[in-house]
């Protein structure tokens, strides 16, 4: 049965703006929003069944819209007044369609060694979005975000991985030394001062690559444990790169050489 919704007092309004506003009440409930089609339909294509889904009266009326929230996998379903639901919106400009999704609990470690992501301290959504949506691309399973990470289901970082999330396996809270300890391929940092270039280094292998926060980078302790230290070059004047730009260059650059001993 579908609700309606016009009354800022109704629970069912008053748990969106918890979810909506807090990180912490997100990671209390065990969920979080996805705000959009694209975000939605990601969601159900990788198998994901919505626990609320929520329009808009006036995107109801919409042909598209309304389909959209008739036929996605949801165990409840409400129609909300466009002011109400604009309140609780993720973005500027609202689409008129939301979700709550469970957040999916920690996944087990892989099981043999393989290209994964160590995350330290990153606090920007943007860039651990970006980052999980290079990692996908790259054909990367696992990300491990360390304790002092932002949250990775909070909506903002949804946005920017445009459905990456749906296709990884996300460890938080993880710590990182230990993932180390039991790795036994070759953990890599980058370092504008390392004497190695990225494109010289032998990444064809299986590479625990390791991304430090925004500005104060990895921490001394772990940075002491990567094995290689590469450097990407730069022939611009610019002194190094956002770090989901480093990501990326560094996963592709590996994914080149993977190509080129695979023959391919």
């Amino acid at each position: 049965m579908t609700r309606h919704v016009r009354s800022r007092d109704n629970p069912l309004f008053k748990r969106l703006q918890r979810l909506a506003a807090s990180s912490r009440e997100r990671r209390l409930e065990g969920a979080t929003l996805l705000d959009g089609p694209h975000l939605i339909e990601a969601h159900a294509q990788a198998g994901g069944v919505a626990e609320l889904l929520v329009i808009s009266e006036s995107a109801h009326a919409r042909t598209t819209a309304r389909a959209l929230f008739e036929t996605t996998p949801a165990r409840a379903r409400a129609i909300l007044d466009d002011a109400l639901l604009g309140s609780v919106a993720q973005v500027a400009t609202p689409t008129g369609l939301l979700a709550v999704i469970p957040t999916p609990p920690p996944p087990a470690p892989p099981r043999q060694t393989e290209t994964c992501l160590l995350l330290d301290g990153l606090q920007d959504p943007g860039n651990v979005g970006s980052i999980l949506r290079s990692a996908v691309a790259a054909g990367v399973r696992h990300v491990f975000l360390s304790r002092g990470c932002v949250f990775a289901w909070s909506p903002k970082v949804l946005r920017a991985g445009q459905g990456a999330h749906f296709r990884l396996a996300i460890h938080e809270q993880a710590a990182l030394d230990a993932i180390i300890d039991r790795f036994d391929g070759t953990v890599a940092a980058t370092e504008v001062a390392a004497s190695v270039s990225l494109f010289d280094a032998d990444l064809a292998r299986p590479i625990a690559w390791l991304f430090g926060a925004e500005g104060s980078g990895v921490s001394p302790a772990l940075a002491a444990r990567a094995a290689l230290r590469v450097r990407i070059p730069m022939p611009g004047p610019a002194e190094s790169l956002n770090v989901a730009a480093a990501a990326a260059v560094c996963l592709f650059e590996q994914v080149r050489q993977q190509r080129r001993r695979a023959g391919q």
